[in-house]
């Protein structure tokens, strides 16, 4: 079973830029396809992004797409989340998930951080 613990979130202004870091803990995270998924208050969690076990694949949602990458490092078990051009409407709490699939689905995910607020300004 792994763990992971979400950081990097915090307050900006509309266009600026964020990283978001996911850090693993408990077992093989190179077992894992890695995604980022998003809710807003009031809204369903929706899909980011993910990336596939070595990184050499990865799918985003049309919301982000060219504005937000996804990249691991199975060394250090990390994933990032770099966020650029951020919008108001990026607002949410941001989780990382880990599958044993590639997949866009939450269901699909068996294994959750617990979130972090990311609030862009207008």
């Amino acid at each position: 079973q792994v763990q992971l613990v979400e950081s990097g979130g915090g307050l900006v202004q509309a266009g600026a830029s964020l990283r978001l870091s996911c850090a693993a803990s408990g077992g093989t995270f190179s077992r894992y396809v890695m995604g980022w998924f998003r809710q807003a208050p009031g809204q369903e969690r929706e899909f980011v992004g993910r990336i596939s076990w070595t990184g050499g694949l990865t799918y985003y949602a049309e919301s982000v797409k060219g504005r937000f990458t996804i990249s691991r490092d199975n060394v250090k078990n990390t994933v990032h989340l770099e966020m650029n051009s951020l919008k108001p409407e990026d607002t949410a709490v941001y989780y990382c998930a880990a599958a044993y699939r590639l997949t866009t689905r939450s269901g699909d995910y068996e294994y959750w951080g617990q979130g972090t607020q990311v609030t862009v300004s207008s």
